[in-house]
Formats: C-alpha cells, structure tokens, sequence
C-alpha cells in the first residue's frame, strides 16, 4: 500500500506583537502623558472661570495666559537640549514639578496679586514647554518601533477625549467647589505626570562623551542640523506651521463671529468644535490599524484636508455643511499628527530626538500667537471672506507643495523604513 508523501511543513509566522495596552511601562507613560495634556488644556479654562467669578480681571487674564505661553516657549528648546543631555525621565519629572509648583502660586494670588499669578503661570508655561520633547523622546524609548503608531493614537485618544469631556466635567465641578480648589487639582494632576512614567531605555547622554561639554546653543543647532537631514520632517513642519497659523488662527478668529452673525446662535460654535473633536477621536482610531503604501502623502492629504473648515466658514451654507466641515478637519489632523509623530521617532537619531521633537512644538506652537495676533486686525482691513480664501488656500496648497519634496511620501529617508 503507497503511503501518502509527509505534509510540507507549514510556515511558521511570528507570534503577533502584544498589544501596547497590556504594556505595563506604557500605561504608566500614557497615564503620565494624558494628565500632563489634562493639566495643560484645564489651566486657561479654570483662569476664564475665575473671569467669571471676579477673582480676576480679563485684561488679567490674557497677561497670565501670554506669560504661560512665554514661559512655554522658552522652555521647549531648553528642555529638548536637557532631554537629549541627560535621563528623559528626569527632565519629565523635574518639568512637571515645576508646572505642580505654579499650581498653588496662582490659587494664592487670585484675586490678590497678579504679579505673583503672572509670575506662577510663566513657570506653569515652563514645565509644560520643557516636558513635551521629553514625552515624546520616552515614547521611543519604552515603545518598541512596530507598536509606537498604536502608542501614540491612544495617547492622542486620551487627549481628544479629555478635552471633549472636560469642559462638562470642569464645569460640574466648579458648581461644588472654588476656583482655587481646581487649580490645585491642576497641580495634583502635574504630579501624577511627574512620579508615575517609569524609566525608558538604558542611553548613553551626550555629556558621557569625553572633552568638555558643548554649549545649550551649540546643542541646539545640532538639533536644527539633524532635522535637516530629514528633508520630509522640514516640508511637513512648514505645512504643519502654515496650516495651524493661518487656518487654525483664522477658524478660532471667524467661527464666534460667523456662528452669532450670520446664524444667530452660538449653538453652531458649540457643535462646530464638538464635531471637531469627535472627528479627531474618529481619525486617532482609524490611523491606529491603517498604514497606506504612502504613509506621507496620507498624513499631508490629512493636514491638508484643515482647509474644508475656513472654506465653509465662507459661503452661507447650511450649519450642518460648517459642522461636518469640522469633523472632516478633526479626522484629517489625527490622520496626519500621529504618523507624524511615529515616524519622528523612528527616523531621527535617537540622541538628538528631543531636540528635533521641540522644533517641531516650538514652530508649530510659537507662530500660532502669532497667526492669531494678525488675523483679527486683517479681518478688520481686508473683510472675513478674502482673509478666509487665504487661509483656506494656504492649509490645501503648502501640504500640497510639501508631498512634493523628497521622501515626503514615506516620511522616511528610505521607502522600506516605514513599514
């Protein structure tokens, strides 16, 4: 009797990756992360609930909230440079218990002295600038590189679904309790960014090698070097840049005035911004499972797609066109920020990544003041509709001219390093 021939033995394929969620050192980062990105988005909210109980002035409030950002800032270069010097996890834990300290400063000068609340938000401004290339620099080191892109869509999940809940969750709050009582929360949030990350990766600092140390400048310019290295990082920062200067600054200028002038309620602002949230959730789950064959060119047609929300802000359409306007906005900035994000980390030198992480947070984050410092006097020269059109053209042509550049369509130096 023939005996049938053996079964070829079967291929055997890799075990699949645990999921970043089961990840111990992750949760305790993300964790880190999400309340860091709680304390930043609560501060200015809680400072304009002080506005409205009177413990502070407006014009009181707009000087805290500028030396906030001054002091955020200035700190970011520095915190990059000592993120890529020094521990990661020493420059999280010492930026957050800055920002922790300014927490009880500013509860003790409401409405006492703004000075010392000036003072306090500079230094809150100061740990939360110092603290984001550090962040960013700790995910490489604790996320292995096939599971950063799920790493960082559920920490921009975690962002998005607090700032869609917090406002409710602030405003119940400040029904039972004082203003300084959530300041102080604010700080006690700070405090879970500082002490529960753990430790990421053995690395060898910069100031391990021998001769002495170069200078924060010197360091810094080592920084702007490697990230022009990266042709693709360059092009998508400027699109980056452009598109929240000019196409944020102009919707945050033109959607109160829109939504009370031409629709009479404010109820269009409301759900403009909801739908914009919910439309960035929906992109963060959607860009944690797609990987597209062009990775770049996905992620600038994401950015690019900001542009639909100035575009309906000029025409007099329905509120419903304005409302999914925004929500095509929110998917497309998620589809963009996090392989963004994913492949900074996996293309820049592992010791110069902080440096290049707080370029991108100090172009992007530094020229938005700037765009909305403009765009209410153009609006006052020029009319809403032409200041609108440029902006709008703005956030659908410089993506555009941005996936042009080389590598930009992988946002990798080598098309195979981004799968």
């Amino acid at each position: 009797m023939a005996t049938s021939p053996a079964p070829a033995a079967a291929k055997t394929e890799p075990p699949p990756a645990r999921s970043v969620l089961l990840d111990t050192a992750f949760l305790r980062l993300w964790s880190g992360t999400t309340a860091s990105g709680l304390a930043t988005w609560a501060l200015p909210f809680v400072l304009g609930l002080a506005v409205l109980h009177r413990d502070l002035s407006p014009a009181g409030l707009g000087l805290v909230l500028a030396a906030r950002t001054a002091g955020f800032l200035g700190a970011v270069a520095v915190g990059g440079v000592l993120a890529d010097r020094h521990s990661r996890r020493a420059v999280v834990l010492w930026s957050a218990l800055a920002a922790a300290t300014a927490a009880p400063l500013l509860a003790a000068g409401l409405g006492r002295s703004l000075l010392l609340m000036t003072l306090a938000a500079a230094l809150a401004g100061a740990g939360q600038g110092a603290c984001r290339p550090a962040f960013q620099a700790l995910t490489a080191e604790i996320v292995d590189p096939n599971r950063r892109q799920h790493a960082n869509a559920a920490t921009t999940l975690a962002v998005r679904t607090s700032t869609l809940a917090g406002p409710a969750l602030t405003a119940l709050l400040a029904a039972f309790l004082d203003v300084w009582v959530l300041l102080m929360g604010i700080g006690l949030l700070w405090l879970v960014a500082a002490f529960v990350p753990g430790r990421g990766a053995e690395r060898a600092p910069a100031s391990a090698e021998p001769g002495p140390r170069a200078s924060f400048r010197t360091e810094f310019l080592e920084g702007i070097r490697e990230a022009r290295r990266h042709p693709w990082f360059v092009a998508g920062l400027a699109a980056l840049t452009a598109v929240i200067a000019l196409g944020y600054s102009a919707t945050s200028v033109a959607l109160p005035l829109i939504s009370r002038d031409r629709y009479g309620t404010e109820w269009v602002l409301a759900a403009a911004m909801t739908a914009y949230t919910l439309g960035a959730l929906g992109g963060a789950l959607v860009v944690a499972r797609w990987r597209p064959r062009a990775q770049g060119w996905a992620a600038l047609a994401g950015l690019a797609a900001y542009g639909f929300a100035p575009l309906s802000l000029m025409l007099p359409v329905h509120p419903a066109v304005v409302i999914a306007a925004y929500a095509v906005a929110g998917i497309g900035i998620e589809l963009f920020n996090v392989p963004w994000f994913t492949a900074t980390q996996r293309e820049v030198a592992p010791e110069k990544l902080a440096r290049v992480s707080s370029l991108d947070f100090l172009m992007s984050y530094g020229l938005a003041p700037v765009g909305l410092a403009l765009i209410a006097p153009a609006i006052d020269a020029f009319g809403v509709t032409p200041v609108l059109a440029v902006c709008a053209l703005a956030c659908f042509l410089v993506p555009a001219a941005a996936a042009l550049v080389p590598t930009a369509r992988h946002f990798a130096r080598t098309p195979g390093a981004a799968k």
